[in-house]
């Protein structure tokens, strides 16, 4: 193993730089991510008491929306207080601890909320093409099955990346992290040891975890407006498509940005640093921030007792 002359011995400290190139405007930019967070908690925290006070609304379909909202509330705290202390008051430094807890959560989340994306296109699909066993299948114990397993799947998958970095890596050429949260390739990247072990299991990860929950998700799709298409009477149709609208909108939106984000950091060589890192950064502040105005635009029971809130 060689490793250069200018290294750092398990550094305690490490500094964010934000985003490269961009450091004269961090301060503006850093307005509309705050703006983004804040909408994102008040929008969930709304969510997740409505779901919570109303009965009617203790069904699979809004327990997965809820469950997508404290992702969404996790995710967001996990990186914005941070970023913002670097854009606005200068406090680039962590502790290398920290910094990997950071990573932790992000990518253990960012597993977690495409699995329940997967959850609620398996419950449209039953509710769609089976209405009559719904019922008998999406019990209230599945959905706590299904919250235990998603969770427990994604955290033994990140674990071992957590590991690798702590315990393989003790030379490092550099305490600057290029970036403006931790990001797993971009600790990686700093390492002065052979670091192909850790990039094989990063890409093993996205791909298991994405490559599965994104297959399932289509096909289950796919039957579903094949079964939409069927229906005789057009009332029916739209209604049923309806229900999924807002399940499509934010599945697309979800997969896109992380597949921008992954095929850019990996293979877009040419492409500007800061164009990564700020996609980087919209690919784990959007959903967050989009979820909750879908839900409550497109869901017709909990827009309905949203207004109830607000009015009393």
């Amino acid at each position: 193993m060689s490793v250069s002359n200018i290294t750092v011995f398990m550094p305690s400290v490490l500094t964010l730089i934000g985003i490269p190139g961009l450091e004269t405007v961090q301060c503006w930019i850093g307005i509309p991510f705050c703006i983004m967070y804040l909408i994102a908690m008040i929008g969930n925290s709304l969510l997740l008491i409505i779901i919570r006070s109303e009965r009617s609304l203790h069904e699979p379909m809004y327990i997965f929306v809820g469950m997508l909202g404290v992702t969404d509330i996790v995710l967001g705290t996990s990186i914005v207080p941070k970023m913002l202390g670097i854009f606005w008051f200068h406090v680039p430094e962590i502790y290398f601890d920290s910094c990997l807890l950071q990573m932790g959560l992000i990518h253990t989340f960012q597993c977690i909320e495409s699995g329940i994306l997967l959850a609620m296109a398996l419950d449209r699909y039953v509710a769609i093409c089976h209405p009559l066993r719904h019922a008998a299948i999406f019990t209230h114990r599945l959905v706590s099955q299904i919250a235990a397993v998603v969770t427990l799947r994604d955290a033994l998958l990140v674990a071992p990346s957590l590991v690798l970095i702590k315990c393989r890596f003790q030379f490092y050429h550099t305490t600057i992290v290029s970036h403006c949260y931790c990001e797993h390739m971009a600790i990686v990247k700093m390492a002065a040891e052979n670091v192909r072990v850790n990039k094989i299991y990063g890409l093993f990860v996205a791909f298991t975890v994405a490559g599965f929950d994104l297959i399932f998700i289509t096909l289950s799709y796919i039957q579903i407006f094949i079964t939409v298409f069927r229906l005789p009477q057009k009332e029916a149709r739209l209604k049923a498509f309806n229900t999924c609208i807002a399940h499509i909108c934010v599945f697309l939106q979800f997969y896109i940005l992380a597949f921008f984000s992954f095929f850019t950091h990996r293979f877009g060589a040419h492409v500007p640093p800061y164009i990564h890192i700020l996609f980087s950064s919209l690919y784990l502040l959007v959903p967050p921030f989009f979820n909750p105005l879908v839900y409550g635009a497109k869901t017709k029971q909990i827009r309905i007792h949203l207004i109830k809130m607000l009015y009393s």
